[in-house]
């Protein structure tokens, strides 16, 4: 059985313990259902989309462990890219032998039994990538849509950006 990792509010912790994770509508190309992340050697990259659901406004993040069996079926792949649909142990071995595997993300086409969790925990705040995986160096674009009001620093990144 593959553990895998479900990033979520620390204000969600008592309900996923006693319901599970239910699972959400996301896009059109995604029935109903869970993302997450195979527990890997590389800690970062199972962690990697902390910092980037932080932004949408969640001031800590857990992590909720669990597993299922190998053979469920999910759709991995980069996220803004077309994913594949294998099951989860392929998922695992198809995102440890990636060059990059920075922007990879796992869905599970169901809700996460209660019995199914492993344990929550709470994670460092700092892991992971903001706004891309290879953002890291390089300057924000401060266009209104990808600095939108409301969002950390999306002033000076604005300004800065109508000065060029």
């Amino acid at each position: 059985m593959v553990l895998l990792v479900h990033l979520t509010s620390l204000n969600n912790r008592n309900s996923v313990l006693r319901s599970g994770i239910k699972s959400k509508f996301y896009r059109l190309d995604y029935p109903y259902g869970v993302f997450a992340m195979p527990i890997i050697p590389n800690y970062y990259v199972s962690h990697q989309w902390l910092r980037e659901l932080k932004r949408s406004g969640h001031k800590s993040i857990c992590g909720v462990y669990f597993r299922i069996p190998d053979e469920q079926d999910v759709y991995v792949g980069h996220y803004n890219k077309r994913h594949l649909h294998t099951t989860v142990a392929e998922a695992a071995r198809i995102i440890m032998q990636a060059e990059n595997a920075q922007g990879y993300e796992v869905f599970i086409p169901r809700q996460i039994a209660a019995n199914e969790i492993y344990r929550i925990r709470s994670l460092p705040q700092v892991l992971g990538w903001r706004y891309y995986p290879e953002a890291h160096g390089n300057k924000p674009c401060g266009c209104p849509v990808c600095s939108p009001r409301g969002e950390i620093k999306s002033r000076r990144i604005r300004q800065a950006w109508e000065e060029l």
